[in-house]
């Protein structure tokens, strides 16, 4: 199979390609810096797109591709500013847009897109359970994965199969909330942020990659899905499992007032979160394969 990734050198991309490689496909990424993406991932073959949010995919690193995987975007986890915020509305709204438009000059098309996608799509809702039917939130979050979303659903006009992949917290030590959790919580300085009752929805690395290859491949999977574990935690009770994987205590409060003055608006995706569930992952039949919280801390940390 021939893939074409964007965000090839993120966490999650990092871990796609190599799964795509070791299971023989051909690999295109995308990226403003080749030579970087060359150096970062050998055995892909990388095409500049130099500014996805003002011009379109590269139509021949799409031509003849089987599918394209899309995780490209400015981070979230960053002190949000004016100018931040519009970076991460533009870079998914106006990127994904860009993407698609390469996809309507490419001939022949994918067959699919799998387009990256965020929890935060519904939103601070408390202990309230939310499948793919919840509708979404209203904060600053909400809206951008709104956005995101409808973008990336306009490749279905193309006859191109859309898969939105809403992923939650994931463990990795490479990189995301996991990583930077560790630190502190190596030297015995971690707890729970905020009181810790908001709920995480969490998910291994592996699942991650499990589920896009999964999305890729079957014909029948379209639309949102959750990419969470089957069980969401509150924040308290991820930071005492990590902290019993680790051998430290982890009961040291983190207050809210803490994040909001280091993150600004930003905090209120630690001090709320959401309790997703995999709905349509469970009705699939999918299987995980870091289901518990324990285990899976324990498989992404390394000791």
């Amino acid at each position: 199979m021939r893939v074409a990734v964007t965000g090839a050198t993120g966490t999650i991309g990092r871990a796609l390609v190599e799964a795509l490689l070791d299971r023989g496909d051909a690999v295109t990424v995308l990226t403003r810096n080749p030579a970087r993406a060359a150096a970062t991932l050998p055995d892909t073959h990388a095409v500049e797109w130099r500014d996805p949010v003002s011009e379109p995919a590269p139509a021949d690193a799409l031509n003849g591709r089987d599918a394209v995987v899309h995780l490209a975007g400015e981070p979230i986890a960053q002190r949000w500013s004016a100018d931040v915020k519009r970076r991460i509305q533009e870079s998914r709204e106006l990127g994904t847009r860009n993407l698609v438009a390469g996809l309507r000059a490419a001939e022949p098309r994918p067959r699919v897109l799998v387009s990256q996608s965020a929890v935060g799509y519904y939103g601070p809702r408390g202990d309230e359970r939310l499948d793919e039917s919840a509708p979404p939130g209203s904060d600053f979050l909400a809206g951008v994965v709104v956005a995101w979303e409808r973008e990336a659903r306009a490749a279905e006009e193309l006859g191109v199969r859309v898969v939105n992949t809403r992923t939650g917290v994931v463990l990795s030590e490479s990189g995301g909330a996991l990583a930077r959790m560790l630190p502190p919580f190596k030297l015995g300085m971690g707890g729970p942020v905020a009181g810790g009752r908001q709920y995480m929805p969490w998910i291994h690395l592996d699942d991650v990659v499990g589920v896009m290859l999964r999305a890729i491949d079957d014909d029948s999977l379209s639309g949102a899905i959750n990419l969470a574990a089957p069980e969401p935690v509150t924040n308290k009770e991820l930071s005492r499992t990590l902290g019993r994987v680790l051998v430290r205590p982890a009961i040291t409060p983190v207050p809210g007032f803490a994040l909001r003055l280091l993150y600004g608006d930003m905090a209120s995706i630690v001090t709320s979160g959401q309790r997703a569930v995999p709905a349509r992952l469970m009705e699939l039949g999918y299987e995980f394969e870091h289901p518990q919280l324990h285990e899976a801390l324990r498989a992404a940390v390394k000791p």
